[in-house]
């Protein structure tokens, strides 16, 4: 794994990546269209791995 694919993403840089709204990936994952977190930041928050996000954004339907 690169460094640049082991950096942990938030729902901001989630949705940058997949050019919507921050509250629309929290949504998805409130209705099980996210892949589980792969870690947690020392607050608490989901983060999860750019290839991860990478391989979803991938495979997921565009329009939701």
């Amino acid at each position: 794994m690169t460094a640049h694919s082991a950096d942990l993403w938030s729902y901001a840089e989630i949705a940058r990546h997949i050019s919507v709204q921050p509250e629309t990936v929290r949504n998805y994952r409130r209705h099980g269209l996210l892949p589980e977190p792969d870690s947690h930041d020392t607050a608490g928050h989901p983060r999860w791995h750019a290839d991860t996000i990478r391989a979803w954004a991938r495979s997921r339907p565009r329009h939701r």
